[in-house]
């Protein structure tokens, strides 16, 4: 038997690239539902599970997700076709991008960073390869090849020494243990405050939701659990984040399942979720704590789920105080519970926001398995 479509091993960069789409959205709907495909994919859950959770074909996820096992992260952006034929080579498009994305002062120039003008003129006036092209064929060129004005930002790499073995650990029990694997991870913090979103409304006659200027009412935490086996979300909302609702959360997870076999239950690295009481609960109970590795909270399956979750809890919402915030995220978790094979599944995700790894040989997470020769 084939073995399922799914993603290769996530890079560090790959997987908070996604996340950060599915937890912050992205003015495009084409982005937000494949970072949504390809992040579920990582996370263990399967086509079927992905094409219900983004009301899409599942010919459509798969495609997606061997696109990106091709390409990387450029399968995000849709490559449109048509127009006149092109005047630049394939070669001459090279050139225009290696510039483009080469510091000015690297080629004798006196600024750090390039206009559209200033490229333009430097590509015209280049005595080796000049190259005429006009501003906005330019600012099309750099587009369709994804190349964007973008503010310089910093980086840092996991120092986890055990950085591999955790994504192991966790591709174990995703694969090999679904039925008996739990995902669980705080959200928030959640205000109470009048939060945008989107709705069908009147042309130039949006829906508009009062200001606040007081915020006496505090925030909370949603803390959530996610069983891989069956796809059923639930949690409950805390004043803070701690080692008791950390123990708590643990304890109705190994209740679900009272035979005493193994658990798995994936998690960040939280000081609470560490606690050495914890830590010798769970070793007396049989729960495997399979911890993400530092820096790569995106190796958890429930983050495809926080998007959706903020989406149609938070986002267009006005809630007078907590109480009514919670019976209304709860509210959303029956539903979603209740349809979560359902044709019609998060049908509005189609307008708003869509969120969120298996070549032969390749990992989940992008470098490739040392073959043994």
């Amino acid at each position: 038997m084939a073995e399922p479509v799914r993603v290769r091993r996530l890079t560090e960069q790959e997987g908070q690239k996604l996340q950060r789409i599915v937890r912050r959205g992205s003015t495009s709907t084409v982005r937000l539902r494949r970072a949504m495909m390809l992040l579920a994919s990582a996370g263990g859950i399967t086509v079927p599970v992905i094409a219900h959770l983004v009301q899409a074909d599942e010919d459509t996820v798969r495609d997606v997700i061997h696109r990106f096992n091709e390409i990387g992260l450029a399968c995000l952006d849709p490559q449109w076709a048509g127009g006149r034929p092109r005047l630049l080579t394939d070669d001459d498009e090279e050139f225009v991008i290696l510039t483009a994305t080469t510091r000015p002062s690297k080629l004798g120039q006196p600024f750090t960073r390039w206009s559209i003008r200033k490229l333009a003129d430097h590509l015209q006036r280049n005595v080796a390869r000049p190259i005429r092209i006009g501003r906005e064929t330019l600012r099309c060129l750099l587009a369709r090849r994804g190349v964007t004005f973008q503010r310089t930002k910093t980086w840092k790499e996991s120092t986890d020494p055990d950085f591999d073995a955790k994504l192991d650990r966790i591709e174990y029990a995703l694969t090999e243990r679904p039925g008996r694997t739990f995902a669980f991870d705080e959200f928030g913090p959640l205000g109470i405050r009048p939060t945008g979103g989107s709705c069908w409304a009147r042309k130039g006659r949006p829906d508009r939701l009062p200001a606040t200027y007081h915020r006496t009412h505090g925030v909370t935490y949603f803390h959530g659990c996610y069983s891989v086996g069956d796809d059923t979300l639930w949690g409950v909302n805390r004043r803070r984040k701690g080692i008791a609702p950390t123990w708590a959360a643990l304890k109705s997870i190994r209740a679900a399942h009272p035979d005493g076999a193994p658990i798995y239950v994936i998690l960040d690295n939280l000081s609470a979720h560490k606690n050495a009481r914890i830590v010798r609960w769970a070793a007396k109970n049989k729960v495997e704590l399979c911890f993400t590795p530092t820096n790569a909270s995106w190796a958890n399956p429930i983050e495809a789920h926080f998007g959706p979750l903020r989406q149609f809890t938070l986002a267009n919402s006005s809630n007078p105080n907590h109480t009514v915030q919670t019976q209304e995220l709860h509210r959303y978790l029956r539903w979603r519970n209740q349809n979560a094979r359902h044709p019609d599944i998060l049908a509005a995700q189609r307008r708003e926001r869509a969120r969120v790894r298996s070549e032969k040989g390749i990992r989940w997470g992008g470098r490739p398995l040392t073959q043994v020769v």
